[in-house]
């Protein structure tokens, strides 16, 4: 069967098979095999492409990889793991963000601490104005999945209150030309702060405030899941939210 993945991406990025085969050093026919008759490439060839076309080895050719392989890779996205979201180094977030070279992403209920962040607040509308899109993802305040989270925590109506503060510390970032502001209505199971393929996820536990909770530091490996997982959640949410009105 024919590799319609790999065609498709050729084409949305206005790339020739003879370019990409110029670009990883194999011969165009042999390219031009992957596509028509579905062969897969050497694993070389293959890491060579993704990289190549900025997508993941597993979504051009997801038969490739055995589940040992795939798990070994997962195993590697994880770089450390901290027991709560306060145990991350002040500057992580900061550091984080300013490695983006193509976009950055929020997603939580309030996120209150990055709003208050200054330094991160300009790290954000630097890399907006620099063409480095930047989404975030807050919680609909009158939502009763919001209502339902500040319930969990113990805090009701301070939840929505939060995002009300967040909003308003972030009015000079929304009037930056290039940030993305949503609301969300979802239950989230953790908040999402991504630049390019490298996260932290602050994962939500049950009568636990989100700074009480474990925090997983991702980089994205080559044929690893892990990263594909959240990110593709994150997608998911930004889909089906709403823009936030003008203040």
């Amino acid at each position: 069967m024919a590799n319609e993945r790999l065609r498709a991406v050729l084409l949305e990025q206005g790339i020739t098979v003879a370019a990409l085969a110029e670009a990883i050093n194999v011969d165009e026919k042999t390219v031009e095999r992957w596509i028509s008759k579905g062969r897969t490439p050497y694993r070389r060839h293959r890491y060579a492409v993704a990289t190549h076309l900025g997508v993941d080895e597993t979504y051009l050719w997801p038969e490739a990889l055995s589940n040992e392989q795939v798990t070994a890779a997962s195993q590697s996205e994880l770089i450390t793991v901290y027991p709560e979201r306060t145990a991350v180094p002040r500057d992580g977030w900061g550091r984080l963000f300013s490695r983006a070279e193509r976009e950055i992403g929020i997603l939580v209920y309030a996120g209150l601490f990055i709003s208050e962040d200054g330094g991160v607040q300009k790290i954000l509308a630097d890399k907006a104005r620099a063409g480095i899109r930047v989404r975030i993802l807050l919680g609909d305040p009158e939502s009763p999945e919001v209502a339902q989270r500040g319930a969990d925590e113990g805090v009701d109506d301070a939840m929505a209150a939060k995002i009300r503060n967040a909003l308003v510390m972030y009015r000079p970032l929304r009037a930056v030309e290039g940030v993305e502001f949503r609301f969300h209505n979802t239950i989230l199971y953790n908040s999402i702060y991504r630049a390019d393929d490298e996260l932290l996820v602050n994962t939500h536990v049950y009568g636990v405030t989100a700074a009480r909770a474990p925090v997983l530091h991702l980089r994205k490996v080559a044929g690893g899941d892990i990263v594909n997982t959240y990110v593709e959640s994150f997608e998911r949410v930004w889909g089906g939210a709403t823009p936030i009105p003008e203040a």
